[in-house]
């Protein structure tokens, strides 16, 4: 998953939490994300472009740790 912001993708279906763990160590936690949005995301090509115009601002987030 090479991406020049993103280091790591993770889904918990029961929860539906999508957690984005960054190259900058910041790791946020996006609520109530459809399953298929996660797998639409890992087969995306660029993890950034999907993040901005699929996810930012249509979801809520936490963020769980600084960078």
């Amino acid at each position: 998953m090479p991406s020049t912001v993103i280091a790591h993708i993770q889904y918990l279906p029961a929860t539906e939490v999508l957690r984005i763990a960054f190259n900058s160590g910041a790791i946020y936690d996006y609520l109530e994300v459809p399953e298929s949005v996660y797998k639409d995301m890992k087969q995306y090509r660029e993890k950034g472009v999907f993040l901005n115009k699929y996810i930012k601002g249509k979801y809520h987030f936490k963020k769980v740790t600084n960078g």
